[in-house]
C-alpha cells in the first residue's frame, strides 16, 4: 500500500483505506438504518368523508339561517297588510319624518297660493277705491314680510296637523290602501300601476286634504283655493319594481321552506358528526355568527341608503329604515340569544373536562339538597342509561319551541333558556345518582 497525505490507499489506487474509527461509525450507521427500516410505518390518515359531509351540511345550514330569516320577514311584511301597517305606523310619529312631510305639504300649498300676489292685489283694489298713495306705498313694503309670516304660520299649523291623531289615522289608511295596491302590483295582478317615466310615486293627496280641512277650520280660508292636487313622493325606480316583483314571487315560494331546510341541514350535520355535542356547539355558534354578519349587512345598507338621498332628507331616510327593519333586527337578536343558549346547553351536556366538572359540582349540590347520593327509583333507573339522549332532546325541544313562536321577545328567550337549564338540571338530578353499594359477602363458615 502507498500513502497519500498520510492516508493509506488500496493497491489499485482507487480509494483510501478506512480507519478503525471510520469503520465503526459506518457500521453504527448501517445498524441505525436497518432499525429504522424495520420499524412499522404509521398508518396513513384516511379522509373521513362522513365528517367532511357533516361539516359541509353544518356550514350550509348556518349560511341559510339569515337568508331564511330575511325571507320570512320580507314575506310577512309584503303579503300581510295588517302587519305592514303595524310596522310603518311609528314612521308618522318620528320627528324627522314629520319634518319632511311638513316641508313637502307646505311647499305644495304655496305652489298654488301666492300670498304676496294676493296682498298686492288687495292693495291695488284699495288704491282704486281712493286709498291715499303714501299709505299704498307703505302697505306694499310690508307684503314680503306678510308672505314670510304667513308661510311660517302655515308651516306651524301643518306641523300640528302632521302630529295630530287625525293625520295618523289618515296615514294608516293611506298606508293600508297603498300596501294593498302594492301587493296587487307585486303579485302581477294590478291593472293600474302608478308609474311615471322610470319612477314609482306615492300620492300625497289624502294628506293635503287633511291639512286643508284643519287650516280652513283655523280661519285660513285661502287654502280653499288649492284645487284637488296629487303631489307625489318618489318611492323607487321602475326597474326596481320589476326586480321587486321577481323577488316577491321567489320569497313567497321559499319563505315557507327555507327555515325547515336550514334546520334539516343542521340536524343531519349533527347526526353525521363524530362528536355530536361538539357539532351542536359549532352549529349554534355558526348560526350566531351568520346573524351577526346579517346585522352588519343591515348597517351597510343603511349607510348606502342615507348617502344616496339629499342631505336634507337623510335623517328621515335613516329613521324610516330603522323603523321598517326593526322587527327583522329584533328577530335576529332573539335568534342570536337562542343560538348562544343552545351552544351553552350543548357545552354543559358535553364530555369536556370543564363540562364534566360543572355537572359534578351541580350533581353534588343536588345530592346535598336531597340528602344523599342514591337514586334507585324506577324513574332514575330509566333515566340513567338514557341521560345523553335526554340532554340532546331537551336542547332540540327548546330550539323548536323558539321556532314556532311568533316574534319572540327577550323575556321569552330568557324563559326558554331558564326552562332548558331547569330540565337539564332535573335530568342530572335523576340520572346521576350512584348505584347502591352491594351488600358485603358473608364470611365463610368455619368448621
Amino acid at each position: 500500500m502507498s500513502q497519500v497525505q498520510g492516508r493509506e490507499i488500496e493497491p489499485d489506487g482507487t480509494r483510501p483505506v478506512m480507519t478503525a474509527d471510520e469503520r465503526a461509525e459506518l457500521e453504527r450507521l448501517r445498524l441505525e438504518n436497518a432499525e429504522l427500516r424495520s420499524r412499522p410505518r404509521p398508518p396513513t390518515r384516511r379522509i373521513r368523508w362522513r365528517s367532511v359531509f357533516a361539516v359541509v351540511l353544518l356550514v350550509l345550514g348556518c349560511a341559510l339561517a339569515p337568508v331564511a330569516l330575511v325571507a320570512t320577514w320580507a314575506r310577512d311584511e309584503l303579503s300581510n297588510t295588517d302587519r305592514f301597517v303595524q310596522t310603518v305606523r311609528p314612521l308618522v310619529a318620528d320627528p324627522a319624518v314629520q319634518g319632511a312631510l311638513t316641508n313637502r305639504i307646505t311647499t305644495t300649498i304655496f305652489e298654488h297660493v301666492d300670498v304676496q300676489a294676493l296682498a298686492n292685489d288687495a292693495i291695488t283694489a284699495l288704491a282704486a277705491q281712493g286709498l291715499p298713495p303714501p299709505i299704498v306705498q307703505r302697505l306694499e313694503v310690508f307684503t314680503p314680510s306678510l308672505a314670510t309670516a304667513t308661510t311660517g304660520f302655515v308651516r306651524d299649523k301643518v306641523g300640528q296637523v302632521v302630529a295630530s291623531p287625525q293625520f295618523a289615522a289618515a296615514w294608516d289608511q293611506a298606508v293600508r290602501v297603498a300596501h294593498q295596491q302594492a301587493v296587487t302590483v307585486l303579485s302581477g295582478n294590478s291593472q293600474s300601476v302608478v308609474v311615471r317615466g322610470d319612477t314609482v310615486y306615492l300620492d300625497l293627496a289624502p294628506f293635503i286634504d287633511v291639512a286643508k280641512q284643519r287650516l280652513s277650520a283655523d280661519g285660513i280660508t285661502a287654502v280653499n283655493l288649492v284645487p284637488e292636487v296629487h303631489p307625489t313622493i318618489a318611492i323607487t325606480p321602475a326597474d326596481q319594481l320589476v326586480r321587486a316583483q321577481t323577488a316577491y314571487n321567489v320569497l313567497g315560494s321559499l319563505a315557507t321552506v327555507l327555515p325547515w331546510i336550514s334546520l334539516l341541514l343542521l340536524a343531519v350535520g349533527v347526526y353525521l358528526a363524530r362528536v355530536r355535542m361538539r357539532a351542536v356547539i359549532g352549529a349554534a355558534l355558526g348560526v350566531a355568527v351568520a346573524l351577526v354578519v346579517l346585522a352588519a349587512a343591515l348597517l351597510v345598507v343603511r349607510g348606502l341608503l342615507v348617502s344616496a338621498v339629499p342631505q336634507a332628507g337623510a335623517p328621515a331616510a335613516a329613521s324610516a329604515f330603522d323603523i321598517i327593519v326593526r322587527f327583522l333586527r329584533d328577530s335576529g337578536r332573539a335568534l342570536i340569544v337562542l343560538a348562544l343558549v343552545v351552544a351553552l346547553g350543548a357545552f354543559l351536556a358535553g364530555s369536556s373536562a370543564t363540562a364534566v366538572g360543572i355537572r359534578r359540582w351541580a350533581t353534588g349540590l343536588l345530592h346535598r339538597i336531597r340528602g344523599g347520593p342514591s337514586a334507585t327509583g324506577p324513574v332514575s333507573t330509566w333515566v340513567r342509561p338514557r341521560i345523553r339522549g335526554l340532554r340532546i332532546a331537551a336542547v332540540a325541544v327548546a330550539a323548536l319551541v323558539f321556532v314556532f313562536l311568533d316574534r319572540p321577545t327577550g323575556v321569552t328567550i330568557v324563559a326558554i333558556a331558564a326552562g332548558l337549564l331547569v330540565v337539564l338540571g332535573l335530568i342530572e338530578f335523576l340520572g346521576r345518582g350512584e348505584e347502591p353499594a352491594a351488600a358485603p359477602a358473608p364470611p365463610p363458615a368455619v368448621g
